[in-house]
């Protein structure tokens, strides 16, 4: 089956990634708004899945983005409509915010390669049976953490942020075998795009440096730990699509 997949974009340099290459060689037809660029969102009814990327602002930040405030509608609507919605990072966060969950800044920045480990829940989930029961290497990038949203599974954590992951679903959602998705870290950076986070936020990895030198790495030490990780983890994103995919009933 062929899906309609809308991202929205928060930077002119963070998108899809490897997603968009997994879409493409699934056949999948994507579409792309930058709210911050004013670009017009789209109706929930044109989508089949809504995926929210990261960016550099706070979800709480509409006095100085107002596209925020549509953004947010969009999303309630995507969820209220059961439609599969994905979010990383600041994307998670939204989509957190959205479910009535708490989102703030965690007190600690998380910028690098950095493990973490699924729950309980998160290793017996469907979802996840190919990501590693032992503690694995993701990419992070974020100051803000979220809450559990309330009825949703808390599926990962790290040791410096308890809330690294959740999966949700509404009557709905399971009647049509979509979920919503939250993700804080980057399965899909590749190695281009990596290179663009860390060339667009060196002033953010600095001032982390700084402040967090046990969760933030320097540049040079996140691209050379990029060329050990970024394989695997687009490989365990990859296999965490197709699942979600295969059980959409559309």
């Amino acid at each position: 089956m062929t899906l309609r997949i809308h991202a929205l974009f928060h930077t002119d340099y963070e998108d899809l990634s490897y997603i968009k290459q997994w879409a493409i060689s699934q056949n999948h037809s994507m579409s792309y708004a930058l709210p911050h660029n004013n670009d017009v969102l789209p109706t929930h009814d044109s989508f089949d899945w809504l995926i929210v990327m990261g960016g550099p602002m706070s979800i709480h930040d509409e006095e100085q983005y107002p596209w925020l405030t549509n953004e947010k509608r969009l999303i309630r609507q995507a969820i209220d409509a059961g439609k599969t919605v994905i979010g990383v990072c600041l994307g998670a966060q939204l989509i957190a915010h959205c479910l009535g969950a708490t989102v703030q800044p965690a007190n600690v920045k998380e910028v690098g390669w950095l493990p973490i480990r699924l729950t309980a829940e998160g290793q017996s989930h469907p979802l996840l049976q190919n990501l590693p029961k032992q503690a694995f290497t993701v990419f992070h990038w974020h100051g803000d953490g979220f809450d559990c949203p309330q009825g949703a599974t808390a599926i990962a954590t790290s040791e410096a942020w308890v809330n690294q992951g959740f999966i949700y679903q509404t009557p709905q959602h399971k009647a049509l075998g979509t979920w919503v998705v939250g993700w804080q870290c980057h399965f899909e950076v590749t190695k281009e795009s990596l290179v663009k986070m860390v060339t667009n936020g060196a002033d953010y990895i600095q001032s982390g440096l700084r402040n967090y030198p046990e969760t933030v790495q320097s540049p040079a030490e996140i691209i050379t730990l990029g060329d050990k990780y970024i394989e695997e983890n687009n490989a365990r994103l990859a296999a965490m699509l197709n699942r979600i995919a295969a059980s959409d009933n559309k």
